[in-house]
């Protein structure tokens, strides 16, 4: 017995000895590393519980619920400053509102930084591998089968939208009732893209639309809610059991699946046709979910990427429309301007073209991008030893360390309130700012770097051309909602309240 514990002493020290002696090999590299890069600690955020921040855990479930998470973020940054560090549940992050540091993570050291395996495990269950979930040869597979996608000759297709934004015009009432276009948008945005997705839309804004389709949107929802809540509260939320998240991820795979197997079924039969010598393309408009079958007929791969694609074509827009004339019902003078340089279409529908030369309307979007961007946070982790090049030291000037598996925390929300990048009224919604403006990498809606978002300019171009035909039949609008703005944040930003104005037909 004597010699048993003698051994089981024995293994035991050499097992802490080579523990002890990798930790100290550890901390001598990191500070070296440190030394030759001259990087210092930046300020750091300290919680009431030192060891596992349970009072910050507790402070951002409350506020998530409450809807005022941004704010609560934007005040942390107001404390510390641009760059800070905190702890949390042992894993110590960083969190920067710096676009030097942004542009490093983004572009510079691109290859330095991926999702982190949060990310990958809480969007996993409904966006599978696709483009917004996936990293190195996944994501570059992504980035490839969707790329010829989103070409000018798809995006500049502005008629895929005038039917589905008439009918959004006939839902808005013109004897002064509340309405709100928030719910409207949302609608309309789910409509346009499943028509380019699918080739055929759900037409969710027509009344009387199909169960189907309203039971997707709604399952959709529910999923991306489940998401952003999870992330809120990783690592915890593996040990929770959430049947209704199952459920709806289960729903709206299954709905997009359908999609997808008729899609499959078309391959095949163009393949049959052309080995039987048929070389006549039956098709007579572009379908994304057809070219993207003609690249490969594996169904998960497929649904992955079309889930992506519909969650950044439908949200994201929506919830630009949404906060656009959420401001515009609130600034009758902006109205009034909008109104004016609009008039110059004569009514017509505007093409691509002349979308463009409306320098006002841009003005107006990229305002609303600045102060509500549909992903006003974002975060990567380290896949080695790096450094940021600000926000260390007491002046915030010298490079941060960033250790391999530190997750690096960016907030646009917060950036695109800064004063010394927009001035001291920052917080104000001006439109006339872009005229003269220039902030790099200080304005960033739509991400930045290898992973800037594909379809951007099919977004701006869609809420664009939305605008336009909605501003061309109201000459009115007015806000029917006296609360105070409050966030609603799922994957995208929009407003807890909706957008519910009163609108005066031309």
């Amino acid at each position: 017995m004597a010699v048993s514990l003698s051994f089981l002493t024995y293994l035991f020290l050499i097992v802490a000895g080579v523990y002890l002696a990798r930790k100290i090999s550890r901390a001598v590299q990191i500070r070296q590393f440190k030394k030759r890069h001259g990087c210092l600690p930046p300020p750091r955020d300290h919680h009431k519980d030192p060891v596992l921040g349970l009072d910050e855990v507790r402070s951002m479930l409350r506020v998530f619920r409450e809807d005022y998470l941004m704010e609560y973020t934007l005040e942390k940054y107001r404390r510390h400053g641009n760059t800070f560090a905190t702890s949390v549940l042992g894993d110590d992050d960083i969190f920067t509102a710096e676009p030097e540091n942004i542009k490093t993570i983004l572009a510079v050291k691109f290859k330095q930084f991926d999702l982190g395996e949060t990310r990958r495990r809480t969007f996993h269950p409904l966006l599978g591998d696709g483009i917004f979930a996936a990293d190195g040869p996944q994501w570059e597979h992504s980035r490839t089968l969707l790329r010829p996608s989103f070409t000018r000759t798809q995006i500049a297709a502005t008629d895929l939208h005038e039917r589905h934004i008439q009918r959004l015009i006939s839902r808005i009432p013109r004897d002064g009732s509340t309405v709100d276009l928030q719910e409207l948008f949302f609608n309309l945005t789910l409509d346009t893209a499943t028509e380019f997705l699918f080739g055929e839309s759900v037409e969710s804004l027509r009344l009387g639309s199909s169960a189907g389709s309203s039971s997707f949107a709604h399952h959709f929802n529910v999923a991306q809610d489940e998401i952003a809540f999870s992330m809120v509260i990783a690592p915890f939320d593996q040990l929770i059991f959430r049947p209704r998240f199952r459920e709806s991820v289960r729903e709206a795979r299954g709905y997009v699946g359908n999609f997808v197997k008729k899609a499959i079924e078309y391959r095949h039969s163009l393949d049959a046709e052309k080995h039987a010598g048929d070389t006549t393309d039956s098709q007579s408009r572009y379908v994304f979910l057809e070219e993207l079958a003609k690249e490969t007929d594996n169904p998960s791969d497929i649904t992955d990427q079309i889930l992506n694609i519909l969650l950044a074509g439908r949200d994201t827009t929506a919830s630009l429309l949404s906060m656009v004339f959420y401001n515009l019902a609130r600034r009758p003078d902006i109205w009034d301007l909008l109104r004016s340089e609009v008039a110059t279409l004569d009514g017509k529908c505007p093409s691509f073209e002349e979308l463009k030369q409306l320098k006002y309307l841009s003005w107006v979007i990229n305002e609303t991008l600045r102060l509500y961007p549909v992903v006003p946070s974002n975060s990567r982790t380290a896949n080695e030893d790096t450094f940021l090049p600000v926000g260390g030291g007491p002046d915030g000037k010298s490079p941060v360390f960033v250790a391999k598996g530190q997750r690096v925390a960016y907030d646009v929300y917060v950036m695109h309130r800064r004063h010394d990048i927009f001035g001291p009224d920052a917080e104000e919604f001006r439109p006339e700012r872009w005229e003269t403006i220039r902030p790099g990498w200080g304005y960033l809606p739509f991400n930045g770097g290898p992973r800037i978002c594909l379809g951007q300019q099919f977004a701006l171009t869609e809420a664009s051309y939305t605008t336009v035909r909605i501003v061309q039949s109201f000459k009115e609008i007015t806000s029917r909602d006296p609360e105070p703005y409050r966030e609603r944040l799922a994957l995208t930003l929009a407003s807890r309240h909706g957008t519910k104005v009163a609108m005066v037909p031309a």
